[in-house]
């Protein structure tokens, strides 16, 4: 069977690589509780570039790094140093001075006002707190072009100091509740959250090759990241990097790592929380995690606002979809064969993962193009995890 999966998901992946308006190179690993049982590679890590995808690649996964942010959250909790319900602002005070944006006036200036209750951190990680993204909201965008709001690329305190579009708890908004949740895990550590991270996750997992700000190593095996324009021609965009050496480490977006590191992360996850090195999280609080925390919310589809970051995009459109602390859970039988229940999510970039733990299986496929929801991309993926599916 595992020998089918490799004719199969190799076929996939070259044939990724090789269509018209296909993409440079991709890494596609499977794994299972034990260890993973599909790895493969196919293409360029460049447009044009001599050097071969290999899946030991360094991606920046963007927001791949939000179930880690959350991961040392629950840590936290389970240490009893963080009350996920108790205002967000005890541990990160910054949040308590974010208002609520009712529009703007005559003039075009935001109108704010104090939210009726405080942000949580269970509300940051639900993305129930009010806080979005410029390249999925459109009021985001606004204050992005004329108001000087700046992207949460730059990684900035002032990049994360946006209004919250509506009082904590109302609605459901996907954006950059996570890296306000890395501050929380900063305030109640006293470390940076990179640290707190190689300390109490990626060294037990045995992560060597995930982090904010890459090693040598890491920058030798560095993807490049490309951009699809209206035509679908892509172009390579070889000087775009996250900042190194960050004024916040973003939560939400700021990892690089490898497909064979975010493969360890998942089994950790498929395993109750254990790793070769120790146990991560308590198997009660994975199952506390992976459980919908919205009630009868459902997610919603995000439109691409800015289009050159990304396209509409939805999972399995038509099919009502949870959020956990913090995946997305499909709540039916998925086309693809992952079944109601199972977890996952993505990163910009076209990079997406799943988590099944009730079959112990997960996958995750990683490319580097700009928008998201990448037809391409996406297209690749779902044949991929299909094909895993259909191999067991």
């Amino acid at each position: 069977m595992v020998g089918d999966l490799k004719a199969a998901a190799d076929t996939i992946l070259n044939a990724v690589v090789d269509t018209v308006d296909g993409v440079p190179g991709v890494v596609a690993i499977a794994t299972d509780r034990r260890g993973d049982f599909y790895q493969g590679a196919a293409g360029k890590r460049a447009l044009g570039g001599s050097v071969d995808m290999t899946v030991d690649s360094v991606f920046a996964i963007f927001s791949m790094t939000k179930a880690v942010t959350a991961t040392a959250c629950l840590q936290l909790v389970e240490e009893a140093k963080l009350d996920l319900d108790a205002p967000a602002r005890q541990y990160a005070p910054e949040i308590g001075k974010l208002q609520v944006i009712e529009g703007f006036d005559a003039s075009g200036n935001p109108k704010l006002r104090a939210p009726k209750r405080d942000v949580t951190t269970r509300m940051l990680l639900l993305h129930t707190a009010g806080l979005g993204y410029d390249f999925f909201n459109e009021t985001y965008a606004r204050l992005a072009d004329k108001h000087g709001q700046p992207s949460v690329i730059t990684a900035s305190y002032a990049s994360i100091q946006t209004p919250l579009l509506f009082d904590p708890g109302d609605d459901w908004e996907y954006g950059s509740n996570l890296d306000w949740a890395g501050q929380v895990v900063e305030g109640i550590t006293g470390k940076r959250l990179g640290a707190v991270m190689a300390e109490r996750i990626f060294q037990p997992l045995g992560m060597e090759d995930t982090a904010f700000a890459m090693t040598p190593s890491m920058a030798a095996r560095m993807v490049t990241l490309h951009q699809r324009d209206e035509a679908g021609q892509l172009r390579a965009l070889p000087d775009f990097r996250l900042p190194s050496d960050p004024e916040v480490q973003m939560g939400g977006h700021g990892l690089y790592s490898t497909a064979i590191d975010y493969a360890k992360f998942i089994r950790m996850w498929l395993n109750d929380g254990m790793a070769a090195g120790g146990r991560v999280l308590k198997a009660d609080t994975v199952e506390m995690a992976e459980k919908n925390g919205l009630g009868e919310r459902k997610i919603k589809r995000l439109p691409g606002v800015i289009p050159s970051l990304s396209h509409d995009a939805e999972f399995f459109p038509g099919m009502p979809k949870s959020w956990g602390l913090s995946f997305m859970i499909n709540d039916e039988v998925a086309p693809t064969g992952r079944p109601a229940g199972a977890l996952a999510w993505a990163g910009l970039a076209n990079l997406y993962y799943w988590i099944d733990r009730q079959n112990g299986l997960g996958g995750l496929w990683a490319t580097q193009i700009f928008p998201f929801a990448d037809p391409a991309s996406v297209g690749g993926y779902l044949d991929f995890e299909t094909a895993v599916y259909a191999s067991r």
